[in-house]
């Protein structure tokens, strides 16, 4: 999940590079330790803990570009995952540009190339198995690095936060359903003005609507999250859906008086202690430490 709705979509400065680290200490969050390692580590691909509490072993890159996907923001390095990960961008991306007139997907963060906490933007996306789609179409053309690290996504929730402006369309429904049908897929997060849209459009097929949960912030872009692979001992797998499509009073819930536009508290509550390497799971300082892989594998 997004902490906030900037992060996945701030631009990146000219010329700018994560400053190293001073100095290291058992109290050094996590974050700035994962956040800075830039290859993949060798040896098997396994996902490490939970979704936003572990590490990826042995992940690999999406390519950067393809015929109906490209990779938004790539000096972040966060274009890593599960080979199934992966292939689940690439055979998502040619379905949706088969099946609808979006020419294909703008891939956001995926995860680091160690999985990990990352500096910021994100809770989750730990373990190889999350990745965010922007929620407008790829281009035809093949963008330039410089410009994907400026062009912004587009937000398709109303002011009111309840309705849905303009950018959404029938295709835009169409690609989060072909999202929610792959058998991989164990969640789809969205806005809940988004979730509330789908309740209302998808007509009698309504079983893919069971995978698509409401969180605030994925007001323009949507996140995807696959399961933990069977036999994968490593892997903490996330709680099952609740049965039925997740509309009615079930949704309501999000557009109650306070919580649509909650009033912040008098006393902001005091931030939660940093996650360090000491409480992730045991393995993950072995995938922070190890050896990584060449610079071939990454092009």
């Amino acid at each position: 999940m997004t902490s906030s709705p900037a992060f996945a979509q701030d631009v990146t400065p000219p010329g700018y590079s994560t400053p190293p680290l001073s100095s290291v200490t058992a109290s050094t969050p996590a974050k700035e330790l994962f956040g800075r390692v830039e290859t993949p580590s060798v040896g098997r691909d396994a996902s490490i803990g939970f979704y936003s509490n572990g590490c990826l072993a042995g992940g690999v890159p999406l390519p950067l570009s393809g015929p109906t996907w490209q990779v938004m923001r790539p000096s972040r390095n966060r274009y890593y995952g599960r080979p199934k990960l992966v292939a689940f961008v690439q055979r998502l991306s040619k379905k949706v540009a088969a099946q609808t007139s979006w020419p294909g997907l703008l891939i956001g963060d995926m995860s680091q190339p160690r999985g990990g906490p990352m500096l910021k933007g994100h809770a989750s996306h730990q373990i190889g198995l999350d990745v965010d789609v922007w929620l407008r179409p790829m281009p035809t053309a093949a963008m330039t690095m410089p410009a994907r690290e400026q062009i912004m996504s587009t937000t398709i929730v109303a002011a009111n936060r309840i309705d849905l402006n303009e950018y959404y369309t029938k295709n835009t429904l169409q690609v989060l359903k072909i999202t929610a049908q792959d058998p991989e897929v164990e969640r789809v997060l969205v806005n809940p003005a988004i979730k509330r849209r789908l309740c209302t459009d998808a007509g009698n097929d309504r079983a893919w609507l069971q995978k698509v949960r409401p969180v605030w912030g994925h007001d323009y872009h949507y996140h995807v999250r696959l399961g933990c692979s069977g036999g994968d001992a490593q892997c903490k797998s996330q709680a099952d859906v609740v049965p039925g499509d997740g509309c009615g009073k079930a949704l309501d819930w999000w557009f109650t008086p306070g919580r649509l536009f909650p009033t912040p508290p008098k006393v902001p509550p005091k931030p939660a202690p940093p996650l360090t390497l000491a409480r992730m799971p045991a393995q993950c300082a072995a995938v922070l430490n190890g050896p990584g892989a060449p610079a071939s594998a990454r092009d």
